[in-house]
């Protein structure tokens, strides 16, 4: 779609919006009214990867460990760790006096049950591949946890930061159901769930850390982003999450309005399943990682808002691009890369595209599409519905996609899930090497920073050359509010549990 044909698009929107969009309920001047175009998908935080699920229950449940603004890890449901010496053993120090929204106390029964729960492959949790060195769990009393490791495992600690990795109540776990049973310890109180409706949080009155300020939060689903721009500055809504850069550049310098625009370290990519013909052939993947422009791509589907990026998002792994295989388009080698592998004349790839969330998915194909063209590759795209979308990837049934992948802020935790033999989603990566696993174990080990660094260097380097995915951009999370709105921290992961520290003076 064109950038003219976006804009029409979007201003026919917004005037429609505006006179259809109900006036708020009469409410407590201090429940914020928070505006979103995608939904959860489901509410069991062990199993969900959709970013629409997790930024909800990242407010109602906690980790042992979280990191903050900058990406530093910090205590939460845990107020000290330490290794052993031999880096065996991980003994975390839990915080005492903490409730469930139930009432019920938080002891370190619910850290064993939680863990196990993401360990047990019945549960099929998105996390369990970071688990995996844990040999075995000790309490040796309620506030002690000690994990007992087979090798020592430097980036367990970040790993357990995960929305993924939060603790659920024990009696949950062994007697009620996680996916309808949402109790957690968080500052918010998950009253209730009307899926592409709205959901409406309360503040948890008796949440040990600092606040919540607000009385509650009531999400609201608008299916427009051009929609929710126009309640928001009609002040139909307090907050709004938006994704498409077309509609958050619209709010720069808007009166009565603060635009967070925050660089983020989730990714967008084309995975293409190197699983499937005529992609197991190194070749085609090179060739289509040559032929693709990645600024064009950001210029044209997301107006410029993001950087190009390797496979490793946060700062301190960085690698520069020259150093990565064709990140400058090379049409001439895509063609030479097509020939020897016996496909001068090209074939037809699918690609999946989610309808929702990120969207620019839609975009990003479209131009790949085109450029994809001068190589003889004709691009069919199939875009679905966000759960449906999500369904079929986690199912691995497609043959390339075009995704928006969550980032975090320690390499191993990032990608063991995807470049290891025993990976969870090994499978939907469709593609693994021996020199993509010895980098991993080798990372998950290594203590020392610089030689840590050169590891992952190796890695992204190896990554690009191989090409069993084309890396494109990583861009910026979006979130405004209105002006009497104060003291909300984004992060560059793109979740919001600093609404708990948010406050409105209107």
């Amino acid at each position: 779609m064109s950038k003219a044909i976006r804009i029409l698009i979007i201003v026919t929107t917004i005037v429609m919006a505006l006179g259809v969009i109900a006036p708020a309920a009469a409410q407590d001047d201090n429940v914020l009214i928070w505006a979103r175009e995608v939904d959860a998908q489901g509410l069991d935080p062990h199993t969900q990867t959709a970013f629409s699920s997790l930024r909800l229950l990242d407010l109602v449940y906690e980790p042992l460990v979280r990191t903050d603004a900058d990406l530093n890890v910090i205590p939460a449901l845990a107020e000290s760790w330490a290794f052993s010496d031999d880096g065996l053993q991980l003994t975390f120090n839990l915080r005492q006096g903490v409730t469930f929204h139930d009432g019920s106390d938080f002891t370190s029964a619910d850290v064993v049950a939680s863990l196990n729960r993401v360990l047990d492959e019945a549960t099929g949790s998105a996390a369990r591949s970071q688990l995996l060195t844990i040999e075995s769990i000790e309490a040796p009393d309620d506030y002690t946890v000690v994990l007992n490791l087979t090798l020592a495992d430097v980036p367990l600690v970040a790993a357990l930061s995960s929305v993924n990795l939060v603790i659920l109540s024990s009696d949950v776990i062994e007697n009620g159901d996680p996916t309808v049973d949402v109790i957690g310890t968080g500052p918010f109180v998950l009253d209730s769930w009307e899926p592409e409706q709205k959901t409406i949080l309360s503040a948890n009155a008796d949440y040990w850390g600092d606040g919540p300020y607000l009385d509650g939060i009531e999400i609201r689903i608008i299916p427009e982003e051009a929609s929710i721009m126009a309640a928001l500055r009609a002040g139909e809504v307090d907050f709004a999450l938006l994704n498409d850069p077309l509609i958050a550049t619209l709010l720069v310098g808007e009166d009565d309005i603060v635009l967070h625009r925050t660089p983020d370290i989730s990714y967008h990519v084309l995975q293409l399943r190197a699983a499937v013909e005529p992609l197991d052939k190194l070749e085609v993947r090179q060739a289509i990682s040559c032929a693709i422009d990645r600024q064009a791509v950001v210029d044209v589907a997301a107006l410029g808002e993001g950087q190009v990026t390797g496979p490793l998002t946060m700062p301190a792994y960085q690698v520069p691009l020259d150093e990565l295989f064709c990140y400058e388009q090379n049409l001439d080698l895509a063609r030479e890369l097509m020939a020897a592998a016996g496909l001068e004349e090209g074939f037809t790839l699918s690609v999946i595209v989610a309808q929702d969330e990120p969207p620019t998915a839609l975009s990003e194909a479209q131009v790949i599409q085109d450029q994809l063209k001068e190589i003889n590759i004709n691009v069919e795209i199939e875009s679905l519905e966000l759960g449906t979308y999500v369904d079929r990837w986690l199912a691995a049934d497609f043959t390339a996609a075009i995704a928006l992948n969550g980032g975090r802020p320690d390499p191993y935790p990032m990608y063991n899930r995807y470049w290891q033999y025993d990976a969870r989603f090994a499978e939907v990566a469709g593609y693994v090497d021996d020199t993509l696993d010895e980098l991993m174990k080798a990372g998950q080990v290594e203590t020392d920073p610089a030689a840590r660094y050169e590891i992952f260097a190796q890695f992204q380097r190896h990554l690009a050359e191989t090409s069993p995915w084309i890396w494109l951009y990583a861009g910026y999370n979006y979130s405004a509010h209105r002006s009497y709105v104060t003291d909300f921290t984004p992060t560059p992961t793109g979740y919001f549990f600093y609404l708990s520290q948010t406050k409105m003076n209107r």
